[in-house]
Formats: C-alpha cells, sequence, structure tokens
C-alpha cells in the first residue's frame, strides 16, 4: 500500500512538471516572430542606402544614427521588445519559484526552530513579497522597470546575504565548529542563497525589461543573455552543493538520490559554456538538459513525500514527519534555476551577442 501511494504521488509529480514544462515552451508562439519582412519587394530600391536600411529592418536591427553613419559603424543589435518580456516573464517565473521554495522551506525550519531569534521570521516576509512581485511581473506584459518590483528584489538579495551570515554564526557557536555534525545538523549553509537568487533573477528581469531603442539588453553592465546563463549555471552549482550534503547526511539509500547531483551538474556546466564560448545559434542539447533538470525539481517533491511516507507513522503522522524527513519545498530550486537558463537561451537566440 505504500509503493503504491509513492508510485501514484512521484506519477502525479511527473505529470504537473511535464505539464508545467509544455505550457511554458507554449509561451514563445503567442509572440509574433521577428523576421515579418519578405526577402523581396515588388517595389524597387531607390539606392544603395535604402537597401542597407532594409536589410537591417528584417535582422531587426535599429536605423543607424548619424553619428554611427559617420563613423562608418553597424547597426546596434537589438531584441525586439515581445523578445524582451518574453524572457523577463520567464524570469520572473524563476524568482517566483525559487520565493516560494524559500518561503515553505523558511517557514517550517524555523518553525522547528521555535523562531527562537526574531531575525527568523524575516525570510518568511520577504520571500512572500518577492513571489507576489514575481507573479505581478509574469501577468505584467509592458516593457520598462518597475520600481517598485525592483525594490522588493533588491530586498531579497541583500536578505540572502545577511541570512548566510547568521547561518554562519549559528555553525560557529556550535560545539566543534565547521565539523560535519555541525554541517549536517546546524542551519544550512546555502539555504538563505536562494533567496538572494530569487532577487537577482527578478532583477535582471526588470533589466531585460527596459527597453531602449538601439541597444541590446544587459545586467549589471554585462550581455543580458551571457550573464544570465552564467547566474543560472552557479545557482545549479550551489544548489547541488546543499544537496549532496544533505543526501551525503541520508547515506544514499535510496539509488535516486544520486540524481540531484549528477544531471544538475551537466546543466550547469552547459550553462557556463554558453556563457563563455563564441556565440552559435545550435543549443538543441542544453534546452533539452535544462527541461530535463525543471522536469527533475518537480519529480524530487514526490521522492521526498515518499521519503515522508517511510517515517513511522507516515502521512497520519504528518505534523512530525515533515518537520524531521526530507524538505518538501527543495526540490522545485533546480526548476526555478533552469527556467533561468531556458530565459538565457532565448535572449541568445533571438540575439547572439546579448
Amino acid at each position: 500500500m505504500k509503493t503504491k501511494q509513492a508510485g501514484l504521488g512521484l506519477l502525479g509529480s511527473l505529470a504537473l512538471g511535464a505539464i508545467g514544462i509544455a505550457l511554458f515552451g507554449r509561451e514563445r508562439e503567442a509572440f509574433p516572430p521577428r523576421r515579418q519582412l519578405p526577402d523581396r519587394l515588388a517595389l524597387p530600391l531607390p539606392d544603395q542606402r535604402g537597401a542597407e536600411r532594409l536589410r537591417g529592418l528584417r535582422r531587426g536591427d535599429t536605423p543607424r544614427s548619424p553619428f554611427q553613419r559617420w563613423l562608418g559603424l553597424p547597426s546596434s543589435p537589438a531584441v525586439s521588445r515581445a523578445a524582451r518580456v518574453r524572457a523577463a516573464r520567464r524570469l520572473n517565473r524563476s524568482a517566483g519559484l525559487l520565493a516560494t521554495s524559500v518561503l515553505l522551506d523558511s517557514a517550517l525550519e524555523h518553525y522547528r526552530g521555535s523562531f527562537r531569534n526574531p531575525a527568523m521570521y524575516t525570510p518568511l516576509g520577504v520571500s512572500a513579497l518577492s513571489l507576489a512581485a514575481s507573479l505581478h511581473g509574469t501577468g505584467d506584459p509592458r516593457s520598462g522597470r518597475h520600481p517598485f518590483r525592483s525594490a522588493l528584489y533588491a530586498a531579497a538579495a541583500v536578505t540572502g546575504i545577511v541570512g548566510t551570515g547568521f547561518h554562519i554564526y549559528n555553525i560557529t557557536r556550535r560545539p566543534g565548529g565547521f565539523v560535519w555534525q555541525n554541517l549536517f545538523y546546524g542551519a544550512p549553509l546555502g539555504a538563505p542563497m536562494a533567496i538572494s537568487l530569487a532577487g537577482l533573477m527578478g532583477s535582471a528581469a526588470e533589466h531585460v525589461r527596459d527597453d531602449r531603442p538601439g541597444t541590446a539588453p544587459r545586467v549589471f553592465g554585462l550581455p543580458a543573455g551571457r550573464m544570465l546563463a552564467a547566474m543560472a549555471g552557479g545557482g545549479i552549482l550551489g544548489t547541488v552543493g546543499e544537496a549532496g550534503l544533505l543526501h551525503f547526511r541520508g547515506a544514499f539509500h535510496n539509488p535516486a538520490m544520486f540524481l540531484p547531483v549528477t544531471m544538475p551538474p551537466v546543466a550547469a556546466a552547459l550553462l557556463l559554456n554558453t556563457a563563455a564560448a563564441p556565440a552559435r545559434r545550435d543549443r538543441w542539447l542544453t534546452r533539452w538538459w535544462l527541461r530535463l533538470t525543471a522536469l527533475l525539481g518537480f519529480a524530487g517533491v514526490g521522492f521526498h513525500a515518499y521519503g515522508v511516507q517511510r517515517n513511522m507513522g507516515g502521512w497520519r503522522n504528518w505534523s512530525q514527519n515533515v518537520l524531521n524527513g526530507p524538505p518538501l519545498p527543495a526540490p522545485p530550486s533546480f526548476t526555478g534555476l533552469a527556467l533561468a537558463g531556458l530565459a538565457a537561451l532565448d535572449l541568445l537566440e533571438d540575439e547572439p551577442d546579448a
């Protein structure tokens, strides 16, 4: 009976993840393609200057300014407004998933710690506000930054950094300091950085929305696509380290516990290669591996639900086993970071130098 319940839970999680990824992938078709002009027009072009301008419009570039023409510079690469908004909304979803994971995980862990320190309420409030900002951004079809969302995402990024300091202090004040026992059962060092990642992804979404004619989107002064690929790859590696530590504590008693420390590192390596390699449009392996990583996040919830069922009393004793069993909200962090990586690929496909 227990095996049947666990199997149904796992199948349900896989189905939910497949539906979410399918719906997510269809969003790209809702926007018109960038290249809408025909290759040839019936009317003859008056001169070479008109032909040059038409070729630039077909590529999606903005017309050259007088200063660019005087210096002989090419047109500035420009990503269409629809492509910017599409990538920004995908980043809002990524930030929302990370904020949801932090909200639920910190609520469980800090409740288990009886909220001994009043600062333990902070991640709950900040992650809830970040989730609200992400939902607002996901439904916002307009371009341009939103100052209130930008402020909330910046607060989330700072909260994660401060929270990491609190968790390091928690480890150091235990007998023995940084030893395996304290790393296993003390405050998790990598957990607060998830809210920082949510803030960074949300801030990147606002940067991508900032529509300035004649310029490619940039995040923190660097090309948006490459910067987001590097951020998502680094975030996946950090999440893998946290999962590996906790699964090592569990002695990898289930072979499925090796999946979070084997599949996501490949996705991180592909993203980091995308960020550093010369621009090329054929990234099908990276895209599909990121989709598998996103699906792994949903499947992980099912595996963790099975882990709760294995404890004494199963789900009938949920009030104890949910606190002491594997954390249910943790695996979707992989999904959120995989969605950020997919947004980076979208930007790089729309404009290789973005």
